[in-house]
Formats: C-alpha cells, structure tokens, sequence
C-alpha cells in the first residue's frame, strides 16, 4: 500500500522571516498591554492583595498568573488551564501556551509566594499575640500512568477501624494558620505552606534523601519560625505526627512553638534529672514514672470540665493530667503534660493528649487539639468549591505548582471575602433553618459576583451592555454565572 507522501513545509527567505519575527513581537506586545490593562482594572482591594504576591514572580508571569487566578475562581468545575482560558475566552491575551508555561516552565518562586501569603494574613488579621497553626496531609486523586510524584496512599477520609482504602495520586502535607473571622463561629484554616510527600522507592530512584510527613511538617514550622522571628505559634496535629521529633522542635524553641498532638498511652515518661554529682556523664532523667495509661488506671477522681469541642461546640469531658520527661532511645528528653480525656456523653472514644508546655492547662491542651479539625473542612472545601482533585498536570513543575496554588487560592478567597463591601458581602447566598454563619461556599460565591460586576462587567464596552439589562435580569445572569457550587 502507498504511503501518502509528507509535504515539505515551505522555506522562508531572511525577509520572511524577519517580517514573521516582527509581527509575532508585535502580537507578544499587545498581548502584554492587554494583560496590563487587565490587571490595572481590578477592583482595588484584589489589586492590592494580589500585587504583595508579585514579588515571588517576574512581570510578566506575575500578570498571566493573576489570570489565571482569576479564572480559577470564575470557573465552574475542573482547574485544567484549558478549562480557565475557556472560562475567560477574549480576556485571556496572548497564545494559549503562554498560560500553559506559568506552571510547566516559567522561573518562579513557590516559598516567597508562601512567605508573602502568610504575611498578609498575619499582618491583616494577626498582628499581635500567638498565631494557631494546624498541619495534616490529605490524598488527591490524580489519574494517569505517568504522573510526577503519584503514589499510592491511605485514605484517612474513606478509611475506617475495620477497612483501609487506599488511593492512586498525591498527598499533600499542608500547614494551615487557623483564623477567626468576624462572621463565622468556627476557626478557617487557611492554608500556608504546601509540599508534595514522595514514597520511600520514589525517593530512591530520584537519589534524595526520604522524607516523613512528619519531616516536611517540621520544615514548614521552621519556615515559620525563621520568617517571623518575633511572634510565637502553637501548633496542632493528628496522631500521624505525633513525632518526638516535632516535640523535640517545640523543646528547642521555648516560648516560641508549643506543639499539641495524640499521645501514647504506654510513653516513656520520666521525672527531672537529679542534680550533678560531680563524677561520670550527667545524667538526662530521674527516676521512671508510671506511663499515662497506668496513671489512668490509678486515678481515683477525674476532673470533670466543659471544654471546647470539635465543630466551635463545647463538651463535658473527665479529664486526668500529669507531667513528666518524654524519652526516646537516643533522642534525648521533652518535657510534656499528657491528658486523658472521656467524653462524658459518650459519643466519642477516649483520647490521650500532650503538649510540650507543662504550664499549659487541659481545657487549652483539648480546645487546641479539637480545633485542628478544621482543616478537615478546609480540605472538603476544596474538593467541592476549587476542584482540587481536577488538575490535569503530569510534569514535575506542573504537579509542584498547580495543586499547591489551589490551596493558596482557598486562602485568597477567604481574604477577599472578609475585605468585600458589605452591599456584596451581604448577599443571600445559600440558607437553610438554623443557619447562622457564612460558609465556603457563600464567600465564593459573594467573590465571584463582585469580579463578575466589578471586572468583566466593567470593562468598557461590557459596561454599558450590562448597566441596560433589567435588574431582575441582572440578578438571574450572575446567579447563573456565580452559583453556590
């Protein structure tokens, strides 16, 4: 059978070409204006969040980046870059590819973006006092046989006692600040720092040093620690990092980290040091004591208090406290206040807490850990509102980069919400009997309404078509294009 014979595509003479670079500048050279113009029409509480990120990125990166940010929270279900330029069509300047390499190619910093993040939101809603911090990991499902970093992991969400399921694709480790906003009860967690666990043979094959989730949390508190070297964090997480190795990193810092995890109810514990003698090694510890599940066992009484719960609630709990040196073979000592918890109501297993603060009081040590679950909604949130499991990137910058920025975008959401007018903010959204606080899915909504009216809709010559519809039609049209999902 004869094959069809390939075309060979047409030389182009040096005057050709030369007039094919030159109308390419030129195309390059609109596209940047339009995406200046872009930029200088959004409302300014956006511009001005958004330009303190622009230090992480050069010029323009920074300004398809805010594109595509945009786009992202404009769009209706999956974060492909394809799906955001079909959400922007027209206002998206440029060649396609050129959004496409933000993530697979362009130079750009993802901890100075982290940093400029977490000082935005400490220096708008925490300028003083100590700043709650929450990590955990979670699972993203990402399909595809050759996927940069895909793993296969445990699924804490759809596990259960008796059944572990497992899932195919990334788990994050994500430090979260956990805020109190003006109009909700509970705390948002919002996500700060992100990175990307890989398996043990993954590691091996790519020659690195394995990493723990515990590890990589423990760098993030770090970064912290070094950015803001003035302010103090208390910091909380799931039994999974319940390490002596974070502990001894609260130890290192005192009055600076407190961490608050689960504990071990047969922990080495042991009592202070006894003085020098003046001969041999000085010893680490005293004498043992009796491990947290043996003094539970003891405890004749158990104090009974009404401490705050999971969900913002409060709860009658019996509690048993007690101090001691936490020891590990090899790893020295940290001293902890362990506290056993019953929930008297009995809907909930008993618990064993610690924190690396004996000052602290158990009501603090329960509160502080019960408000970790927050994240836990901050990570439902993201699945459901910000198509976090949607993105479609396979190289090792697109994987690094894109998943990360939609737990910064949960971030910049929750931040332009709480800086929105309230004729904006004050819009029914979605409610139901008993409802009392704004949720997730009422401040996207309210950010995309207002960058519908406020952005798209401003732009000359979309103005004035806008400004001539009904206002019960106006009405219908953004609640078609902003809905609360």
């Amino acid at each position: 059978m004869a094959s069809i014979p390939r075309r060979q595509p047409k030389r182009l003479s040096k005057a050709q070409r030369r007039r094919l670079k030159a109308r390419q500048a030129r195309k390059a050279q609109d596209a940047r204006g339009q995406l200046r113009q872009l930029h200088d029409r959004l409302p300014d509480r956006a511009r001005q969040l958004l330009d303190s990120l622009a230090p992480a990125f050069t010029r323009p990166v920074f300004l398809r980046l805010v594109v595509l940010l945009l786009a992202a929270i404009l769009t209706l279900g999956g974060r492909t870059v394809s799906n955001l330029l079909r959400t922007l069509g027209p206002l998206a300047p440029g060649h396609f590819s050129s959004f496409h390499r933000v993530f697979s190619r362009c130079r750009w910093r993802g901890r100075r973006l982290a940093r400029a993040l977490a000082t935005a939101i400490l220096n708008r809603f925490l300028p003083g006092g100590p700043i709650h911090l929450v990590g955990d990991d979670t699972v993203a499902e990402h399909p595809g046989p050759k996927v940069y970093g895909k793993g296969c992991h445990r699924d804490p969400v759809r596990s259960t006692h008796s059944f572990t399921t497992y899932r195919w694709g990334h788990k994050w480790v994500v430090l979260a600040v956990l805020i109190r906003f003006p109009f909700a009860r509970r705390l948002w967690a919002l996500p700060t720092l992100v990175a990307l666990y890989l398996t043990e043979e993954e590691n091996t094959k790519q020659r690195r040093r394995h990493k723990t989730p515990s590890q990589l949390l423990r760098q993030q508190v770090g970064a912290l620690l070094h950015w803001f070297p003035d302010r103090s964090f208390v910091l909380a997480a799931d039994g999974n990092y319940a390490t002596h190795e974070l502990a001894r990193l609260a130890a290192r810092f005192p009055g600076r980290l407190t961490f608050v995890s689960k504990f071990y109810p047969h922990a080495n514990l042991y009592a202070p040091a006894p003085a020098y003698a003046g001969h041999g090694r000085p010893p680490k510890k005293g004498p043992e004591l009796p491990s947290p599940a043996t003094a539970v066992a003891r405890a004749k009484k158990r104090q009974r208090l009404n401490v705050g719960w999971y969900g913002g609630g409060r709860r009658d709990v019996g509690v048993v406290t007690g101090t001691g040196l936490w020891y590990r073979s090899g790893e020295g000592t940290v001293p902890v206040r362990w506290v056993f918890v019953q929930d008297l109501t009995g809907t909930h297993r008993d618990e064993y807490f610690f924190t690396t603060d004996p000052g602290m009081s158990p009501a603090a040590v329960i509160a502080t850990y019960t408000g970790r679950w927050n994240i836990e909604t901050t990570f439902q949130e993201l699945r459901s509102y910000l198509g976090l499991e949607t993105t479609r990137g396979r190289c090792k910058k697109t994987v690094l980069r894109a998943e990360p920025c939609l737990f910064g975008l949960y971030t910049v959401v929750a931040l332009l919400y709480a800086s929105l007018p309230a004729k904006y903010a004050g819009v029914q959204v979605v409610d139901w009997p008993g409802k009392r606080d704004v949720t997730f899915s009422d401040a996207i909504t309210a950010v995309r309404r207002w960058l519908w009216q406020q952005w798209v809709f401003a732009i000359p010559g979309h103005s004035e078509a806008f400004q001539k519809l009904p206002r019960s039609f106006r009405s219908l049209l953004l609640s078609g294009l902003a809905p609360a999902s």
